[in-house]
């Protein structure tokens, strides 16, 4: 078969340090809190915030964090995003090429947009990593590779996949690969937690003036027309599936939102506060998803894994159960590959 009967899959990411060291984390924090669309503060300002605080301060207590859960092949993001490629390259077979790029870090995404046009390719699927949209990824991600794309003569077809929080492929995948978990743990109760973002990045995203953040929940009860970029709004339409599919009871579960950063206020409720508030509620042993993230990373495995667990342990809580990312299972491959063939 011909190359140029190929479809080129890119999966973007994120990304990690190069190691766990204090210099690797700062040369990572600069490329990824120098992004306009992640810091949204006039560039002077964001380069005085960045260099005058962040990366003197920050870079150390990240890397500490790194190193808990870093492994012989590299940062866990890494490895998992390599298992998941050979996995979604085998099932979506020989048509397709699949490469992935980082946001911050190796692969870099322009070397490997000029690495899949030299094929060349009939189409081009972009397909970021986050099951709900937040210009500081999605967003960010698309605009990287538009630039490096911009640079070259010949472009091919293109098509984006983003936002599949709804997507059922996506939902069942979760469900396939958590709910044996939560039948075997067998906790007191379920907590969704999200990645957080500021609260003026959701106000600035969104579509209807005046409806998002309007109140606690009732803004995000429903998914539609009024909050169809909303981060919070898809991240509670995906909380409502999972736990429509999981069975589980209105008292069963909650939902919150992590990695918050700074002074300034960010989408609630926050999972460090849930965390208290459930272990004097008397719930003795939790169980923590994470949908927000399709591998384990940092925020996953730190964060929630050890720190969330210290957390809620010291707060009269008894055992905390992190359920593990979709990774490169195969009900993951198998959803992915679904999503990425759904024209």
């Amino acid at each position: 078969m011909k190359s140029a009967t190929k479809t080129g899959v890119l999966l973007l990411n994120l990304g990690s340090p190069e190691a766990p060291t204090a210099s690797a984390v700062r040369t990572y924090l600069a490329a990824l809190l120098g992004d306009p669309r992640v810091l949204e503060m006039p560039a002077p300002l964001r380069w005085l915030l960045l260099h005058g605080i962040i990366l003197r301060t920050r870079p150390k207590f990240a890397a500490h964090a790194y190193s808990k859960i870093w492994t012989a092949e590299g940062s866990p993001l890494l490895v998992h995003t390599k298992a998941f490629v050979a996995g979604l390259a085998k099932q979506l077979g020989e048509e397709y090429v699949v490469e992935f790029a980082m946001s911050c870090g190796e692969p870099f995404i322009p070397g490997v947009v000029e690495k899949l046009l030299r094929l060349p390719l009939k189409e081009l699927v972009i397909v970021p990593l986050y099951p709900q949209y937040a210009s500081a990824t999605v967003g960010s991600s698309v605009e990287a590779v538009m630039k490096a794309l911009s640079t070259h003569r010949n472009i091919p077809q293109l098509r984006t996949v983003s936002a599949f929080f709804d997507h059922p492929d996506y939902l069942n995948a979760v469900v396939e690969t958590s709910a044996p978990i939560l039948e075997s743990l067998k906790p007191d109760h379920v907590l969704f937690s999200y990645h957080g973002l500021p609260e003026s990045q959701i106000r600035k995203g969104e579509t209807t003036t005046g409806h998002c953040l309007s109140s606690n929940d009732s803004c995000c009860a429903e998914f539609g027309s009024k909050n169809f970029f909303c981060y919070r709004a898809q991240c509670f339409a995906t909380t409502r599936s999972l736990v429509a599919r999981l069975g589980l009871a209105p008292d069963a579960y909650s939902m919150s939102f992590q990695s918050r950063l700074g002074r300034t206020p960010w989408i609630q409720p926050y999972t460090e506060e849930m965390l208290v508030s459930l272990a004097k509620k008397g719930v003795r042993h939790l169980a923590v998803l994470t949908p927000s993230f399709v591998a384990d990373c940092l925020e996953t495995l730190e964060e929630i894994g050890i720190r969330a667990s210290e957390t809620f342990i010291a707060a009269g809580g008894e055992r905390l159960d992190l359920i593990p990312a979709l990774n490169s299972s195969e009900s993951w491959t198998r959803a992915a590959a679904k999503i990425i063939q759904n024209r």
